[in-house]
């Protein structure tokens, strides 16, 4: 009858092969992978923009660029993949433009000038639109969400039927707009509400500003 090994001759595991290198380096790739993930998170950039952040740290304008100044759009959401770099309207003097139906969204206007302008059905989305003049402006139908008109000049501008989820007003100039049947989301109507210049009535459409917000 065969007989048990004995300890003597049962198989010895030397200690440094024992199987606990495989999880622990699996494990520390995993932790270096999750906080390499996290630190992307938490880094701020332009792609983010919500439409709540008031300024970003944005370059010099380039005003050797002679052709700077022109609207230029494309077929809804072709845009972005079509531009190579900032789309830049700083400054411009861009006061009754025709640029229905355009894709504009990221572009960053400060100091620019396109009262009375024709925007039906133009797309802002994520537009940082801060310190410029939209008096008068047509956004009827257009797409102008996560965008910032943070101190902008909105008197008498229409956005019928506009969606305006996640923009900002704050400091903007909105007396005599219209915002009826636009598609804002609560918290958006509780922030647009308390703006001091939501008063007035729209001089093309007839409406009341407030009336038209749904103010309670």
């Amino acid at each position: 009858m065969p007989m048990p090994p004995t300890s003597a001759e049962s198989p010895h595991v030397p200690s440094n092969t024992l199987p606990t290198a495989f999880p622990t380096a699996f494990f520390t790739k995993s932790i270096q992978t999750s906080l390499l993930s996290l630190s992307l998170f938490l880094i701020p950039t332009v792609s983010l923009a919500d439409g709540q952040t008031k300024e970003f740290k944005l370059p010099p304008v380039d005003t050797s660029d002679k052709s700077r100044c022109q609207i230029k759009g494309s077929a809804i959401g072709q845009a972005n993949a079509a531009r190579d770099k900032l789309y830049d309207l700083r400054l411009c003097n861009l006061a009754g433009s025709k640029a229905g139906g355009f894709d504009l969204s990221g572009v960053i206007m400060t100091d620019t000038d396109v009262s009375g302008s024709d925007f039906v059905e133009t797309q802002f989305s994520k537009g940082y639109l801060h310190d410029s003049n939209f008096q008068g402006a047509d956004f009827t139908n257009g797409i102008i969400d996560r965008a910032s008109f943070f101190k902008s000049d909105l008197r008498q501008a229409v956005f019928h039927n506009a969606v305006l989820t996640g923009t900002s007003f704050e400091g903007a100039n909105v007396e005599g707009a219209d915002f009826s049947d636009a598609y804002i989301g609560d918290f958006d109507i509780r922030n647009l509400c308390k703006n001091p210049t939501l008063k007035g009535t729209n001089e093309k459409t007839g409406m009341e500003t407030r009336i038209s917000v749904g103010c309670k």
